[in-house]
């Protein structure tokens, strides 16, 4: 399928994320990597108590010199919609045309660990796009709704082109990523299956507006199927444990117990807890194998409809570099 248009993308249908994991050190080298591989985007993560996605992404923009870098996924709870267009102004103005604004309700667990609260995430989501695009727009603010109150101002640096991406789990955000947003943002560990039904309830909403359609999937590959599936089944307990990945799951047809993973995940039983996740569960819901059945399950994804599949959880400079020559057989263009 065609790419939705999208600035500085390059066709590869390809991004990388970093989690915020990364050490300061090793970010350049690993973004340069990304880079050379022909990724489209860079998706530096918004994980409280990890490093800030916006000095991520400043590092990481100035290693580089064609990727574009998203911001993700800011959330209005922790960071001020205004805050947040001018981070994401200010970087496109320093790199023209590789930024991207990626917004979303925030990690249950991180703001729970700083005592933030969460109240009526759809509304204030809708408010946050709408403040974000006006600004982002050149505009003076006339903003007055439930949750935030901004107007007679503009940004400083005038009009910027920065694509807005909605990261959205559950059929209210997919649908308000259709109405509102240039992009939507699928969470890791999901399955083709959920991925399609995810992509339907958002193309319903859109009613033929041009939405970029985003994945995160978790990636690892290794010449050995079984020791690449191990590596990410610690990761995907971890994920899949959440009561909200049921229907992913019945979608995809994985068996899990998801009540004894939680249980094994909350003693930090993480023996009992890989061992809940089979291989066929890594392989329904990863890209994950040898490298000929990652370029598999990659088209697969790709299949399900996303214009780009963002490979996540791997960890280092050899990972990635095996990971991104695995992909780059299942590029688009080639």
């Amino acid at each position: 399928m065609g790419l939705t248009p999208w600035h500085g993308a390059r066709g590869s249908g390809l991004g990388v994320s970093f989690e915020g994991a990364e050490a300061a050190a090793d970010l350049p080298g690993l973004a340069r990597q990304a880079d050379a591989a022909g990724a489209d985007t860079m998706w530096l993560a918004n994980h409280l108590f990890q490093r800030d996605p916006v000095v991520q992404a400043a590092m990481a923009l100035s290693a580089t010199e064609r990727v574009s870098a998203a911001l993700m996924a800011i959330s209005p709870y922790v960071v001020h919609p205004v805050q947040a267009a001018m981070a994401a102004a200010t970087l496109n103005e320093h790199f023209p045309n590789r930024t991207v604004l990626c917004l979303g309700a925030g990690a249950p667990g991180d703001l729970d660990a700083a005592g933030v609260a969460r109240p009526r995430p759809l509304a204030t989501l809708d408010e946050s796009i709408g403040i974000a695009r006006a600004l982002l727009a050149g505009e003076t603010i006339r903003h007055r709704g439930e949750r935030f109150q901004v107007s007679g101002r503009a940004l400083e640096t005038g009009p910027q082109d920065v694509p807005i991406v909605l990261a959205a789990t559950g059929p209210g955000m997919l649908r308000l990523a259709g109405r509102q947003a240039d992009g939507v943002l699928l969470s890791a560990a999901t399955s083709v299956a959920f991925v399609r039904w995810s992509l339907a309830r958002m193309t319903e909403a859109a009613q033929g507006r041009q939405v970029r359609r985003i994945g995160l999937v978790f990636a690892s590959v290794d010449a050995d199927e079984g020791r690449a599936y191990g590596r990410l089944k610690r990761l995907l307990a971890f994920v899949l444990r959440g009561p909200h990945h049921q229907a992913n799951l019945e979608m995809a047809g994985s068996d899990l117990d998801q009540g004894a993973l939680y249980d094994a995940v909350a003693k930090g039983d993480w023996n009992r807890a890989t061992a809940l996740v089979s291989d066929e569960v890594v392989a329904r819901h990863s890209v994950s194998g040898t490298p000929a059945q990652v370029r598999a399950r990659l088209r697969e994804y790709r299949q399900a409809g996303l214009d780009e599949v963002v490979i996540a959880g791997m960890r280092g400079q050899a990972m990635l570099a095996e990971t991104l020559a695995a992909a780059l057989g299942d590029r688009p263009d080639k």
